[in-house]
């Protein structure tokens, strides 16, 4: 079995950024190879956010009509009823 792992090394241990389904006190092997530098947190919640975040062009009377786009309700009338 052969498997890849991002992990850090917190200066006493190397500490895996994910789960592992390893089993408890058995012996395995590790390669150490140096990846690129991703610092711990630098990325703050707006900035994963709005990589992950997209656009969509939709009709002008999207948020009034989002109803009839979403589910196929008859539009709504300019008094608000259908």
């Amino acid at each position: 079995m052969s498997i890849t792992v991002d992990v850090i090394f917190d200066g006493e241990v190397l500490r895996p950024q994910e789960p592992l389904a390893l089993t408890r006190d058995k012996h395995y092997s590790v390669t150490i190879e140096e990846t690129a530098d991703r610092a711990v947190g630098a990325e703050d919640a707006w900035s994963v956010l709005q990589s992950l975040a997209g656009t969509y062009d939709g009709p002008s009377d999207w948020s009034s009509q989002h109803d009839h786009y979403i589910y196929g309700s008859p539009k709504r009338g300019a008094d608000g009823n259908a």
